[in-house]
């Protein structure tokens, strides 16, 4: 006689993105408070999980005026010479560039998420770790809440923050001389 356990499919491993979050002003304004830390969410292969601040369409939202309504996105996908699947990034602020460890991405740019990486904009910093597992159907996010700045706590190289509008200028696609303006045009 053969019990359920016997019986039962083999269960798979699911690839998991551990994502540990901070801001500055985390503890007074509630910038976190739609994001429930240390569960872990499950969500299909297909998926593409947006993070910002329009709850209609992101996955994972900021309470924060200053997150553009659809941030960043991540992708899954499984390179072709590998049976592991890999995420690629993706940022979706036309405001805004996303600092993928010392890479500058600008609007529409994406590149492969390494194992362990720093993600910045802003003032927000994520530390995103992955963990490799066998199945193609799923994945897992999971999140922690950093009482201290990851940037000091890991000492990653700082550089200097990103502008709240805009890139780089060697990013930009506009003129590139200092030019004088009221702080009302903005």
């Amino acid at each position: 006689i053969m019990s359920s356990f016997e019986d039962a499919d083999t269960e798979e491993t699911v690839t998991c993105l551990q994502i540990t979050v901070y801001h500055p002003g985390q503890q007074q304004s509630g910038i976190f408070q739609s994001i429930r830390f240390y569960n872990r969410d499950k969500l299909p292969s297909s998926e593409v999980v947006k993070f910002g601040r329009n709850s209609n369409i992101c996955h994972y939202t900021f309470q924060d005026k200053q997150v553009s309504r659809v941030q960043f996105s991540l992708q899954l996908f499984k390179k072709f010479d590998s049976s592991v699947l890999s995420f690629e990034i993706k940022n979706m602020s036309k405001k805004t560039s996303l600092l993928v460890d010392n890479k500058e991405l600008c609007y529409l740019n994406k590149i492969d998420l390494p194992y362990k990486c720093m993600v910045r904009f802003g003032e927000y910093q994520f530390l995103m770790e992955k963990e490799d597992g066998e199945s193609l159907e799923f994945f897992e996010t999971q999140f922690i809440l950093s009482p201290r700045s990851l940037l000091q706590e890991n000492n990653w190289p700082l550089r200097r923050p990103i502008p709240e509008y805009g890139c780089y200028s060697f990013c930009s696609t506009q003129n590139t001389s200092p030019t004088e303006m009221d702080e009302n045009e903005l």
